[in-house]
């Protein structure tokens, strides 16, 4: 008589895991509520440093590379000290340095204070989602794309406070220390319930949801050639390849195509919608609360689709409703069809980021961090990048035909979507 085999026992996290969980859905909601406060106040703290628009524009680039500084730094200073270390040094360097763009008198401060700002943001970003891969790992079942959700509910607490202060005519110093104090009080609630460091290691499979997926996923041979898990371990290399994989790159360019769609839809919605339609602004800022409302609403919807079917099925299917919304908004003259297609993209790129952030974070390596700093790198310059596109394109051909450029782009996701699989286990 064969021998039953017996079923996998499903992994129950800790008392510890547990309060973790919502200890970092605060920290990213933190970062939310920051980074909305800053931006609700941009005319108001240009207004009084006397920066120009073109002014304006430069130093907000000059951020962004900071931002994309922080990033790099905080990837193998995770992966040494611990994310939880990283996470508390970046949040309190965030939220101490809100407080410089509110007390900015000039153009030179005001720069100051925005590349500490940029560096922070940055930095926070890798390490928080570090610390959600880690935790993540103890859960029988995926729990990322609930934490960009709060990220996103951070944004929209963050952008009401201000406008709020704003409309009650408080200075914006008081605003921003109301929220730096805020903040600082946060951390310390929070960060003693993130999981500690455990010593770096290469690792195969987190945990069962993933091997789930890698048993629903099987290798495809026709895709394989492009996407190989060049930084799995394997017992014929003595070390990993120096420098970022291919597996690596490849998430790296996926995480470019979405946010540079996501940073599309945020910047160019309302603008495509009134210059398509002729509507009065307020009609088409409806293009941008659709595509936000319904982003936020499927990154909490998000870890139960991919625990059923996979994280390669998110990639795959929400790139193409994605891809769908965006075809909407090209093709469409009729105002709910317009905000139909932004409605679209909103679901169909709410799930896809998480996804790609834990495919790095899990590809096996004993520098996940690090992996994950490359990917949000490329990824960042993406949501730089796609607005800046279709102002250039905005300039050759009609706004509306420019968005063939994010549908093209949702497309090719669909395409390479199987490099975001879980890695075979190796190994006995």
């Amino acid at each position: 008589m064969a021998a039953t085999t017996p079923a996998p026992r499903i992994r129950t996290p800790d008392s510890r895991t547990r309060r973790a969980r919502p200890a970092l859905f605060a920290v990213f909601g933190l970062n939310g509520m920051l980074s909305a406060v800053w931006i609700v106040h941009i005319p108001a703290v240009t207004a009084r440093t006397g920066v120009t628009p073109t002014t304006l524009g430069m130093l907000i680039l000059l951020m962004s590379g900071c931002a994309i500084a922080g990033m790099q730094t905080a990837g193998p200073l995770a992966d040494r000290l611990g994310s939880r270390a990283l996470t508390a040094a970046a949040a309190t360097l965030l939220s101490l340095a809100l407080l410089g763009p509110a007390f900015a008198t000039s153009p030179l401060t005001l720069g100051l204070a925005l590349c500490a700002f940029g560096f922070g943001n940055g930095a926070i970003d890798v390490s928080m989602n570090a610390q959600a891969v880690h935790i993540e790992r103890a859960y029988p079942r995926p729990i990322m794309s609930a934490f960009h959700a709060f990220f996103s509910c951070g944004g929209f607490l963050g952008s009401a406070y201000g406008a709020a202060t704003q409309h009650a005519h408080w200075p914006p110093h008081l605003t921003f220390v109301l929220a730096s104090a805020f903040g600082l009080a946060t951390l310390l609630l929070a960060v003693p319930h993130l999981l500690p460091h455990t010593a770096a290691r290469a690792h195969s499979v987190p945990n069962p949801e993933v091997a789930a997926a890698a048993a629903r996923e099987p290798a495809d041979p026709a895709l394989a050639q492009h996407f190989p898990a060049a930084d799995a371990p394997d017992a014929t290399r003595g070390s990993r390849m120096p420098g970022p994989g291919r597996t690596v790159l490849t998430l790296g360019l996926i995480a470019f195509a979405l946010l540079m769609a996501e940073g599309v839809a945020a910047d160019w919605s309302a603008l495509q919608v009134k210059g398509r339609l002729g509507v009065d602004a307020g009609t088409a800022g409806l293009a941008f609360t659709g595509f936000s409302l319904t982003m936020t609403l499927g990154r909490f919807a998000a870890d139960r689709v991919s625990g059923r079917f996979g994280r390669v099925a998110i990639v795959r299917w929400g790139t193409l409703v994605a891809a769908t919304g965006f075809g909407l908004v090209a093709a469409s003259g009729w105002l709910p069809l317009t905000l139909l297609g932004w409605t679209l993209c909103g679901i169909g790129l709410a799930g896809g980021v998480p996804q790609v952030f834990t495919a790095a974070g899990n590809l096996g390596s004993a520098t996940s961090a690090t992996d994950m700093s490359r990917v949000f790198g490329l990824g960042y310059v993406g949501l730089l990048a796609g607005p800046a596109i279709i102002g250039w394109l905005d300039k050759l051909v009609p706004l509306t035909a420019a968005m063939t450029v994010p549908l093209v782009a949702m497309l090719l996701c669909a395409w390479g979507a199987r490099a975001v699989a879980a890695p075979a286990r190796t190994g006995g």
